[in-house]
């Protein structure tokens, strides 16, 4: 069976484990009938879930990543506190990615988890998972950030690079031209009848000719070379920061980010007021985001 296959019987399961649940309570439902409800026999049920309560848990993870996917999908260039409030929209909306309808058993699911102590830990791993699933999303928006700054960063060598090779080339140019002008130079003193004594004389005359027009070439292309080594090793501010402080700065950042939104989702379903609204879990999750401008943002997205 295809892992793809597999996601889909674990999610048929966990629709019929809400059914029943929603309608006749978690205490009175039983894991064969929601083997039967699935159509599938009690021993499968068992392969893919430990215990009735676990089996609900790809229903609480769905809606956990399609917050961090929302998150991850954000453009690079929009700021973080905005890329968490754009996917609480999306997220939480009823009717965007889940229906009003849906927003029953959401509530009725979430009551269930704080009711009941194994529930609870399933809906707490999601939360869990959710956030490390988090932190990695905001890895990623850092380190396309920092490979952004240092592509930026790396302009000017290769601007100069090019200018050196251009440099080279004119150099090699004009090298050989001096030289081909030396050997007609010496072609034209190189009589029949020369001694073997003028040889070294006109060696000792065009060597250090030679040597002065490729060590001055060798110079001329070097130094821009340096010049570039030296911009390129001049990294942006913050790119060159310790991996590990960056990932404990997105970790705490995505665990706050992931508190606001559960405790709107929790705070919403002990109440009965309807899912859309200002007490709607979506303008509860983004009242608690509010609350968390003055929370260093950007020091996440630059990583220190």
């Amino acid at each position: 069976m295809t892992e793809r296959r597999k996601a889909e019987t674990r999610m048929e399961i966990a629709r019929a484990a809400a059914g029943l649940f929603v309608r006749q309570g978690l205490r009175a439902t039983r894991a064969e009938e929601i083997a039967q409800a699935a159509g599938i026999a009690p021993r499968t049920f068992y392969r893919y879930f430990a215990t009735k309560e676990e089996a609900i848990g790809p229903l609480y993870a769905v809606g956990a990543r399609r917050w961090v996917d929302a998150v991850r999908a954000a453009p690079a260039e929009v700021p973080l506190p905005q890329a968490l409030e754009d996917a609480v929209r999306h997220t939480l909306t009823p009717g965007v990615g889940v229906s009003t309808a849906s927003w029953n058993w959401v509530r009725t699911l979430i009551r269930l988890a704080e009711a009941n102590p194994a529930l609870r830990r399933v809906w707490a791993e999601v939360c869990r998972t959710s956030e490390r699933d988090l932190t990695e999303a905001l890895m990623e928006r850092l380190t396309h950030g920092q490979e952004a700054c240092v592509a930026k960063s790396r302009e000017p060598y290769r601007a100069r690079s090019e200018e050196a090779g251009s440099a080279r080339s004119r150099k090699a140019g004009s090298t050989r031209s001096r030289e081909a002008g030396s050997a007609q130079d010496r072609e034209a003193c190189d009589i029949p009848d020369r001694d073997a004594r003028a040889t070294p004389a006109r060696e000792a005359w065009a060597t250090p000719d030679r040597e002065a027009c490729v060590t001055s070439d060798r110079e001329a292309c070097a130094a821009p070379d340096r010049e570039a080594g030296s911009s390129l090793c001049q990294e942006p501010s913050g790119a060159g920061r310790d991996n590990d402080a960056s990932r404990a700065r997105s970790a705490f950042a995505a665990a706050v980010a992931s508190a606001a939104v559960r405790t709107a989702m929790e705070s919403w379903a002990a109440g009965d007021g309807p899912a859309e609204g200002p007490a709607g879990p979506a303008q509860l999750a983004l009242d608690n985001l509010a609350a968390l401008r003055d929370f260093p943002w950007a020091d996440v997205t630059r990583g220190g």
